[in-house]
């Protein structure tokens, strides 16, 4: 039986092993609050940041999304992907290209006449979208909180017998 066990174990650890090897090998970048700088001749999976901004003068095989920070692609970059910024603004300078969609929400985009891309255009500028965005739903969060608190209330509410 303590074989099992021990081959069990022995299997979890392997596998462990094996997942984290994957991740590692893995190129995609993610940052909060600290710029992504993907260099000429780099070659990055997919770039995500919280708080700051992706600069991009090499290649990205999938998307790059920014929140809170904005997206530019300079220096014959390349994004195989979708690029998408909310609360920022989207720069494709000369010779950049994109292969998929460009959406901005609460920021603007900035596009060479030369700059390719490959998608859709999607530019949602103004506060509108932002409040939007993040308004709407965490009304909508706040709204079920509510009532959830109103049902756990009205549930535990310790009712008072009646005396003659």
């Amino acid at each position: 039986m303590t074989h099992l066990v021990h081959l069990r174990i022995a299997s979890l650890v392997l596998f462990c092993v094996a997942l984290s090897s994957v991740a590692l090998a893995g190129s995609d970048r993610t940052q909060v609050g600290h710029t992504i700088n993907v260099g000429p001749g780099e070659e990055v999976g997919e770039a995500t940041c919280f708080g700051c901004s992706i600069r991009v003068r090499g290649h990205v095989d999938g998307d790059v999304t920014a929140f809170g920070g904005s997206i530019l692609i300079e220096d014959q970059g390349q994004v195989k992907g979708d690029a998408t910024a909310f609360g920022g603004d989207v720069r494709l300078d000369k010779a950049t290209s994109i292969a998929g969609d460009v959406t901005v929400f609460g920021g603007r985009v900035r596009r060479d006449p030369a700059a390719s891309v490959g998608g859709d255009v999607n530019n949602f500028s103004g506060a509108r979208w932002m409040l939007l965005i993040v308004v709407l739903p965490l009304a909508f969060i706040g709204g079920f909180v509510a009532l959830i608190v109103w049902l756990v209330r009205r549930l535990t509410r310790h009712s008072v017998p009646v005396t003659a």
